[in-house]
């Protein structure tokens, strides 16, 4: 027992080193490239940060345990909103969602979609597959490159004014030690570092499931959601203490979306079936948690500047009693 909390904790400790470092090099790209750190951190960050819930997810479809791999991938989602908020309220100075450029609103709104999507999904239990891919999980893959293109689309225009503006300056102010070539190379090397470490996260997580009894559900949703969302909460401290408020917000709703997509490559791994239908009810509170804090931080993101210090603080406080009072209820199963 002793081994495999050992295994644990020293899988879930490389991934924050790697985590630490791969936001510094997103920060370094956001800089030394036209992307901004809003894109950066919504498809970059976001997507490499998302590598230890792929490995985890998929790994506990080969373990042949599917509510891990759905659980992992809802509850990394509720995790995930609960990073933000915390530190939304560490560094309330800052007004997080006040600071942020108004294009995160529709990644939110993107997210807040595929959520309900999910959740109708776990509730319908349609049995229809294609080519062995349960039709809700194409649906949510559809909608996901549907909503991206149309939010490609919105903003594109402000990054290009900002960016023709960010690129003269950025000349003069990148103080990055590393090339682009080696800045690149070095992100890389660490998401993959950060998929080993999530791999090897999956494996003792099923163990740990097994040998001490404790719900494959709440081990997929609270226990291992967490620990492979460690890299999201890593991003985001260390991309506010670099004052890029965008790239943390955009690893964090960047991220939420990503992990829509696991749950379909899950789903194509699966052999017994649609996914969704074969996990346990317990994921529709979770899926339902997760809407409604999307919801409430769509809200947040949309208020104006002049609410009151009490006003602000309310939404990520509601944010993270929601995150305690669903991880209770998984835990009651």
């Amino acid at each position: 027992m002793l081994l495999l909390f050992v295994l644990f904790g020293t899988a879930a400790a490389a991934t924050v080193l790697a985590a630490i470092a791969l936001s510094n090099y997103a920060d370094a790209l956001s800089e030394k490239t036209s992307l901004g750190g809003m894109l950066v951190g919504t498809v970059l960050l976001a997507g490499a940060t998302s590598l230890p819930e792929v490995t985890t997810s998929i790994s506990a479809v080969f373990l042949g345990n599917p509510d891990i791999a759905v659980g992992n991938m809802l509850g990394s989602n509720i995790f995930n909103l609960f990073i933000i908020a915390s530190f939304d309220l560490w560094y309330r100075k800052i007004r997080l969602y006040q600071s942020v450029g108004h294009e995160h609103r529709y990644t939110a709104g993107l997210g807040l979609v595929l959520s309900l999507m999910v959740l109708l999904a776990l509730i319908r239990q349609s049995d229809y597959v294609i080519y062995g891919v349960g039709v809700d999980s194409l649906f949510i893959v559809l909608i996901y490159g549907l909503g991206l293109c149309i939010i490609s689309k919105m903003i594109q225009a402000s990054h290009l004014e900002q960016n023709m503006a960010a690129n003269d300056s950025a000349a003069l102010s990148d103080k990055t030690p590393f090339s682009l070539k080696k800045t690149i190379v070095g992100f890389f090397i660490m998401a993959l570092l950060i998929t080993a470490a999530g791999t090897t996260l999956s494996f003792v997580g099923d163990e740990i499931a097994r040998v001490t009894g404790i719900g494959s559900s709440f081990v997929g949703s609270f226990f291992l959601a967490a620990t492979t969302s460690m890299p999201e909460a890593i991003a985001v401290l260390v991309a506010l203490r670099l004052r890029n408020v965008n790239l943390a917000l955009g690893s964090i709703l960047g991220s939420n979306i990503f992990n829509m997509l696991i749950l379909t490559a899950s789903d194509a791994f699966y052999r017994d079936g649609p996914i969704l239908s074969h996990v346990l009810p317990i994921h529709q509170v979770t899926a339902l948690s997760l809407s409604v804090l999307s919801f409430v931080l769509i809200l947040a993101l949309s208020r104006k500047k002049e609410v009151s210090s009490i006003s602000y603080l309310l939404p990520s406080l509601l944010i993270i009693a929601g995150y305690f009072y669903s991880s209770y209820r998984i835990f009651l199963g």
